[in-house]
């Protein structure tokens, strides 16, 4: 396994995170059992850096991830979740006032069975309140222990800069695949200018390069892709062909799978530190970890981008979707 430096949060991680969105119920019925085994998998081969939120579930998935950790040295673990949604009705509301911040951070440390949290999220801007008010809750935190370094999630360049004005913008994680690139053109250049670790979550693009899905799949209750547009129509039909020649690329030509290929492509951006790859099964944790070895040449990374030219960009996925 492959480690770096999380930008200013001078946080030791490795290069790919075990990510918990799936386990929260937003994706189906969760096997707690296989669940826990994919992320002891993970731990065993290396990864020390696990990202989860408040909002998955509400406790679920960070309740399940402490579980499987339990029996590891704390110190040697970075542990990274999020807060700033409640539940509204069928769904989930922003929701980043001190009060809510300083409850989901409160509820977040018991249900991870720690004593404190090695980095904290904004999960999404809150527009009902202001960034300050937000960011001097969070400074307080960190003054009590509770909270060690503080990020964002989905923000865009006003935003951390606005949110930075009272407490420094350490890390950030945005949605990044192959076909969602809408970052490259501020957000990671201000990242990189500004030593601002980045994070990005969905570089399988949600299951569409992981190599299992075709047009006939159907997803289970409960999974918020059946709802997707990025997963049905013509988007969907478009989008499989360039994943057809993108799995030719990977698999005849560089003897890798399909999504170590789009694992390693973000992980191929400078401005990118690590990537969050989630799964429910230990089997396919190996083939994620190997992504962090694989170096993709200029030629490569040129080949990739004239597949791409076919392909409909997608928007990233959302707690109000």
């Amino acid at each position: 396994m492959n480690y770096t430096i999380l930008g200013k949060s001078g946080l030791n991680v490795s290069r790919i995170a075990f990510g918990t969105w799936q386990l929260g119920g937003d994706w189906g019925a969760t096997d707690t059992v296989a669940a826990m085994e994919a992320i002891r998998r993970a731990a065993d081969k290396g990864v020390t850096f696990f990202d989860t939120a408040q909002g998955y579930g509400f406790g679920e998935s960070e309740r399940l991830l402490a579980a499987a950790l339990r029996q590891l040295p704390r110190e040697k673990l970075v542990i990274a979740t999020k807060g700033g949604l409640r539940p509204a009705g069928n769904g989930v509301a922003r929701d980043a006032s001190p009060a809510w911040i300083r409850a989901g951070v409160d509820a977040s440390l018991q249900a991870l069975g720690t004593e404190y949290i090695d980095l904290y999220q904004v999960h999404w801007p809150d527009p009902a309140t202001p960034f300050e008010e937000t960011a001097e809750a969070l400074a307080k935190l960190v003054a009590d222990g509770k909270v060690r370094h503080v990020g964002v999630s989905n923000f865009d360049v006003a935003q951390m800069e606005s949110f930075s004005a009272t407490l420094p913008v350490e890390t950030l994680q945005p949605p990044y695949h192959l076909f969602r690139r809408d970052i490259e053109t501020d957000v990671l250049p201000y990242a990189a200018a500004n030593d601002v670790g980045v994070l990005v979550y969905g570089p399988l693009a949600h299951g569409l390069l992981g190599g299992q899905l075709g047009a006939e799949t159907q997803f289970p209750a409960g999974d918020w892709r059946a709802k997707s547009p990025m997963f049905h129509g013509q988007t969907l039909a478009r989008n499989l062909g360039v994943v057809a020649q993108l799995d030719k690329l990977a698999t005849q030509e560089l003897g890798i799978t399909l999504a170590q290929l789009a694992i390693a492509w973000t992980l191929a951006n400078p401005a990118v530190h690590v990537a969050i790859v989630g799964t429910r099964n230990a089997e396919h944790v190996d083939e994620a970890l190997a992504a962090a070895e694989i170096d993709l040449d200029d030629d490569v990374m040129h080949r990739i981008n004239l597949i791409m030219a076919d392909a409909t960009p997608v928007s990233g996925p959302s707690p109000e979707m």
